[in-house]
């Protein structure tokens, strides 16, 4: 990827190209300035929610800086809708896609970027797999590389792909163009995975848009399973169509479609598991308005553009709140009325918190290092060959699935054990049984994190301040005041909470006047250390408590009370 003189007006004012290009008549303050940091020449980490208009991004800065923008996505409906948007744009900048689709072939694109001021190409990071596609990119004026759904680069995301995983190393070695990293999903682990996984150089980081005012929060407790499933048909039955149903498992979705279908709407089941062309229908059925309700699982995510879905209904809790917050944000993306629903059992967060897996097999990881350092001829075996393997080429030799491998990889990975050069992993961590325990202790890490998410989504689900105040100050947002539109605000319950915080708070100062030691200062985003779980950063600050990510123990709730008295917290 050499880049090139562009021949575009790189003078050109952003809102002109984004009103006379794409007809949009304003920029939101996000876009905007995610447009000016990249067209500075920074790295850029975008978090914006879903439906904020986050291609614009690369759209707009793309035709002010000319050449080949490059855009990565993880699927061809994702690809065709990007590249009909922008065809369809009043100025039609080029924009082709190279899939696995007729028509996304690698010829028809070097035929349509031929010769052009500015153009878009859509690739999956698989296609760093083909040769051909490497060599073409090596030749292309490549201004500016975007990576779109870019939490799935992330373990921590909640649609982690290996492929993802390897575009840092492999845009290195490309001469890694300047990036822009685009995201709906923006918690501190995520966020710092997408900066480390994708070596962004000094980044400037752009979240916005996380309240959404239009958007009524409630959370409806059972106690019994029936009785849960019962109250959701009953409840979607009652709520204004088209919306989505999600739930945890396959089964569940053609158990709750039947149920959707006796109620009397028009419902369809949705799962990774079903065939292609049965996926592609449903999809489609459901964004021409031919279907109610879709009960699906997480597999129903990216690529459902649909700006007039009333409701999205959690009939099970999801692993945390990034999860909960990017799916129930499918919801009035036209700005009008709709609902996020969250219905739950006391026990349903043992439950998920059981399916997260617990930690990897030791036999497992001691094969797959073995393995590794075999086949490339790494540290702590003997003699071996230089080709090195890659992770499916692992999974094969292992008997074991492509995820397993890539958990098992990831770990080994974090530990310093092994390192990935392209697609190639090799062994450079010490002894097999050294590396194993080291990795395992990143595991533990890893599993103390996402517990802690899960109580995360428990303190939401069981709150009874503000819940948008609660899902806000998860991402690091602020809200001075109760929202008004959820359910603790309708109950009055978030405002009795809101007072007696005051309270605490101005009981707290008032000590601290009649010489008291002074409040040590925590707002949001600032660097800490704890005396024993060492360096974190706040995502959230109340009058009486304070939320901190820690990297080695996740998300730890603090009573400033208790910070005050054991000196628990500095500044970092």
């Amino acid at each position: 990827m050499t880049p090139r003189p562009a021949s575009a007006d790189t003078t050109r004012d952003p809102a002109d190209i984004a009103r006379e290009v794409f007809g949009l008549p304003d920029l939101r303050s996000g876009i905007a300035d995610a447009i000016d940091a990249v067209l500075a020449g920074h790295d850029t980490l975008a978090v914006m929610p879903t439906g904020y208009g986050k291609s614009t991004v690369y759209g707009v800065t793309g035709i002010a800086r000319g050449g080949v923008t490059v855009v990565f996505s993880p699927l061809i409906a994702l690809q065709t809708d990007q590249v009909e948007k922008l065809r369809a744009a009043p100025g039609h900048p080029i924009a082709v896609a190279v899939n696995s689709r007729r028509g996304g072939t690698l010829a028809a694109a070097r035929r349509a970027l031929d010769g052009a001021e500015a153009g878009f190409l859509f690739l999956a990071p698989e296609q760093l797999d083909n040769e051909r596609v490497v060599e073409w990119l090596r030749e292309l004026p490549v201004r500016l590389v975007a990576v779109d759904e870019a939490h799935c680069v992330s373990t921590w995301g909640h649609d982690f792909r290996p492929d993802y995983a390897a575009l840092g190393e492999r845009l290195e070695a490309l001469g890694r163009p300047q990036l822009v990293a685009l995201t709906a999903t923006g918690s501190a682990p995520v966020r710092q995975d997408i900066v480390e996984v994708l070596r962004l150089r000094e980044p400037v980081l752009i979240a916005r848009g996380f309240d959404r005012p239009n958007l009524r929060l409630e959370v409806a407790r059972f106690e019994t399973d029936d009785e849960k499933r019962e109250a959701v048909a009953r409840r979607v039955r009652a709520l204004p169509q088209p919306g989505i149903v999600y739930v945890s498992t396959r089964a569940e979705t053609t158990r709750g479609a039947e149920r959707m279908t006796a109620a009397g709407l028009r419902a369809a089941a949705y799962h990774g598991s079903l065939r292609s062309a049965e996926r592609d229908e449903v999809l489609r059925a459901f964004l021409d308005g031919e279907l109610d309700v879709v009960v699906a699982t997480s597999a129903f995510g990216m690529g459902v553009d649909k700006p007039d879905v009333r409701y999205v209904v959690h009939a099970d809790v999801p692993d945390s709140l990034d999860i909960y917050y990017h799916e129930a944000g499918r919801a009035g993306r036209d700005g009008e009325p709709a609902q996020a629903i969250l219905h739950y059992r006391p026990e349903d967060f043992a439950l998920t918190s059981f399916f997260n897996g617990g930690l990897p097999d030791a036999d497992e990881l001691h094969r797959a290092y073995t393995a590794i350092a075999a086949a490339g001829g790494g540290a702590g075996t003997e003699a071996g060959t230089d080709g090195g393997l890659g992770r499916r080429e692992l999974a094969a030799r292992l008997g074991l699935s492509t995820r397993t491998v890539s958990r098992l990889v990831n770990l080994l990975e974090d530990a310093g054990a092994v390192a990935t050069s392209g697609r190639t992993l090799r062994a450079v961590g010490g002894e097999p049984d050294q590396a194993v325990e080291t990795a395992l202790e990143a595991a533990r890490r890893r599993e103390r994190v996402a517990d802690s998410r899960m109580e995360m989504m428990r303190a939401y689900a069981e709150t009874l301040g503000c819940r948008r105040q609660a899902l806000l100050g998860y991402f690091g947002e602020e809200l001075a005041e109760p929202c008004g539109n959820c359910d603790t605000c309708e109950s009055g319950s978030a405002y009795e909470q809101r007072d007696d915080r005051a309270a605490h708070a101005a009981a707290h100062e008032s000590r601290a006047d009649q010489g008291g030691p002074p409040d040590a200062p925590f707002p949001v985003d600032a660097r800490v250390e704890h005396r024993q779980w060492g360096p974190g950063v706040v995502m959230r600050a109340e009058p009486d408590r304070v939320t901190v990510f820690f990297e080695s123990e996740g998300y730890k709730v603090l009573s400033l009370d208790a910070v005050e008295e054991e000196d628990l917290l500095t500044r970092a």
